[in-house]
């Protein structure tokens, strides 16, 4: 868990992810993450980051560790960015939309804002399976009131160059891209705060 910001006061940013998050396979201090704190500094905002992805999380795992985190770390705003290793496990949208949901209830309980990172994925379970699972989390950012982007990895997913090779996971090159792609709704959820 990487935290940059030098004020242990200061209000928290948690990323609560999987390894698109967590800097799989690249230097941590190059993650998409760590450049986050880096831009909150430019900005002006005081904030610290927390990252608490694990490479390979689902879900339900991020469903029952969020109790811990936010007991852990206070957060202030929490980025969502699970459900892309669920997908690919084939696992019911049903489910993953229940467990997005109460990750993000127990957020907003604490008091924390919520951002939700949507992904997609490839079609091997075939187009109606895909367009269930793509469509848990406009479902969970409209009935919580969220806010939200439609795809964390747009830009980076289908180019072979900014991936590594198991061409799943972005490499340093794409981080700023995903930072880019998250930047928004993120200010904007602080800036609401």
């Amino acid at each position: 868990m990487a935290t940059n910001a030098q004020a242990t006061d200061a209000p928290t940013v948690l990323i609560f992810g999987d390894s698109l998050s967590a800097g799989f396979g690249i230097d941590v201090d190059q993650s998409w993450a760590a450049l986050l704190q880096e831009r909150l500094e430019e900005q002006g905002y005081e904030h610290r980051v927390v990252n608490a992805s694990i490479s390979g999380e689902t879900t339900e795992g991020g469903a029952a560790r969020i109790d811990s985190a936010i007991g852990t770390f206070s957060p202030d705003l929490i980025i969502l960015e699970l459900g892309g290793n669920d997908g690919l496990r084939g696992f019911p949208p049903a489910r993953i939309k229940g467990n997005l949901e109460t990750i993000a209830r127990r957020a907003r309980d604490s008091g924390a804002g919520v951002v939700l990172l949507g992904i997609r994925i490839p079609t091997n379970y075939g187009t109606r399976y895909t367009q269930a699972f793509e469509a848990v989390y406009a479902d969970v950012a409209d009935e919580l009131g969220i806010r939200w982007i439609e795809f964390f990895m747009e830009g980076v997913a289908l180019n072979d160059e900014l991936l590594q090779e198991d061409r799943i996971h972005p490499n340093v090159e794409a981080q700023p891209i995903l930072l880019d792609n998250a930047w928004p709704i993120i200010r904007d959820t602080l800036d609401a705060q």
